[in-house]
């Protein structure tokens, strides 16, 4: 296998000597032949960096009958390392790892190294956990996706995908990236000690018989997931500097068209106008440590004088939180009185 590797290596440079001498900048070899993960029907992974489009006439597809073996040899843009080194994902080995095996343009290497570079400091430092994050929304997509399927065999595939996003959140998360092939996965994984069996629940997906089991484990994979990557911060403790003022807000958003909805038998009015306060509360309750109400759970469509009581008694509970502090509303008897106060500052 080495040899015709290394034959492959030659036929590269030498058609680019022919077809785009000055484009081919440097090859690199990843993927098992790197990692010391061959077999007998493993085929080549190279990073042919080019400097232009030229330099695409070199990729090729094939397939070597005496070996049975398929190769695919396409070329790697620099837009496409760069886009690699801004850490979308955690499959990064060819960007990082690929020892290089053909220099034709010394300082493509010290560009290259100098992406790497900036690649690991951005793994290590809190950009990670932004491209975590970013991974982990990705994966919630697919689910949404794999729930609106038609058939089976989509929502696998959607399934597969979240699965994918998830891996690359947890090891973005922890700084890491996958050094092996798939086959390696639940390997480099398990380096990580997670906080939840992500291997037995990506498997529960995988093997699930039923759509309903199917949404059901990759449901419980991706609340699992978020536990681990979200962590409870620790919150502030509520104060007039965190307060003020959202009381007066929600107050001045909600509370008059509440009524009005369930006096014009609005129902969308007085759901929306619910979900839109919710919200909010959950908004300020994100980073500050107070009991807010859940109401959602209480809307009635077919009382909306009812959902107006409840928005009520939950805005109640939350000028709890003011005084709490000691702090009351803004509240003046009326136009003039607000404007006297408000223009003496």
């Amino acid at each position: 296998m080495k040899e015709i590797n290394q034959k492959i290596i030659n036929a590269v440079i030498k058609r680019a000597e022919k077809l785009c001498p000055d484009s081919l900048q440097l090859i690199g070899l990843y993927g098992s032949a790197a990692t010391g993960d061959l077999h007998g029907k493993s085929d080549i992974d190279l990073l042919i960096l080019i400097g232009d489009e030229k330099g695409q006439r070199l990729a090729e597809g094939f397939i070597l009958k005496d070996i049975g073996i398929g190769y695919d040899i396409y070329c790697t843009t620099w837009e496409m390392l760069e886009w690699d080194a801004s850490l979308p994902h955690a499959h990064l080995s060819k960007l990082l790892d690929a020892p290089l095996v053909y220099i034709r343009d010394e300082s493509a290497k010290e560009r290259l190294e100098a992406l790497r570079e900036k690649a690991r400091a951005d793994l290590h430092s809190d950009l990670r956990f932004e491209k975590s994050a970013a991974a982990f929304e990705k994966a919630k997509m697919m689910y949404a996706d794999a729930c609106l399927c038609d058939s089976f065999g989509e929502m696998r595939a959607n399934a597969g995908a979240a699965i994918s996003f998830l891996l690359d959140a947890v090891m973005l998360f922890h700084g890491k990236y996958f050094k092996k092939g798939v086959k390696r996965t639940f390997k480099e994984i398990g380096e990580l000690h997670l906080s939840f069996p992500m291997e037995d629940m990506i498997m529960a997906v995988i093997c699930a018989k039923t759509e309903d089991e199917l949404r059901s484990n990759l449901k419980i994979l991706i609340k699992a997931a978020a536990v681990h990557l979200f962590p409870e911060k620790e919150k502030k403790q509520p104060a007039k500097e965190n307060l003020w003022g959202t009381y007066e807000e929600m107050f001045s958003n909600w509370r008059n068209k509440m009524p009005e909805a369930a006096e014009n038998h609005d129902v969308y009015s007085s759901f929306m106008n619910m979900v839109a306060f919710q919200f909010m509360l959950r908004e300020v309750a994100e980073d500050i440590a107070i009991d807010i109400p859940e109401i959602m759970g209480e809307f009635d469509a077919e009382d909306l004088q009812k959902n107006s009581e409840v928005f009520d008694a939950a805005l109640e509970k939350y000028l709890s939180e003011y005084r709490k502090i000691g702090m009351e509303p803004m509240v003046y008897e009326n136009a003039d009185a607000f404007i006297a106060h408000y223009t003496e500052k």
